[in-house]
């Protein structure tokens, strides 16, 4: 069971991207569903977490203000929206499933309590 991430692309700066997240093996209406990171020659890290039914969301420091959480349960997927991008948010973008919890209580969250992380979605931010 693992979880796929789509819609990166090439894209300006201050351009936008709206990334999704979907499932295979398990439905993801009761999970929250974190989102991660990691350009090249770095670790990978937290953007955010969105919860499972209320489906609020909790930001990194990088992402809040320029980047949204939300989900269809109907339709099993959790979108992340990109915008005011910058070249600093080059990266291969995951998604993966919150294990404690259905809810994204606190933040920031440590990668070792997501599971499920599956192929990433490549972002380039480029002139």
């Amino acid at each position: 069971v693992q979880l796929q991430a789509s819609g990166g692309g090439l894209v300006q700066p201050g351009g936008s991207l709206n990334l999704s997240c979907t499932s295979s093996g398990f439905t993801l209406d009761s999970y929250a569903v974190g989102w991660f990171r990691q350009a090249p020659g770095q670790e990978r890290e937290w953007v955010s977490c969105t919860s499972s039914k209320v489906g609020g969301t909790v930001y990194s420091a990088s992402a809040k203000g320029r980047f949204t959480g939300s989900r269809d349960n109907a339709i099993n997927t959790v979108y992340l929206q990109l915008t005011n991008l910058k070249p600093e948010d080059t990266a291969v973008y995951y998604c993966a499933v919150y294990i404690p919890y259905s809810e994204c209580i606190g933040g920031p969250f440590d990668e070792a309590r997501f599971g499920s992380f599956g192929q990433g979605t490549q972002v380039t931010v480029s002139s």
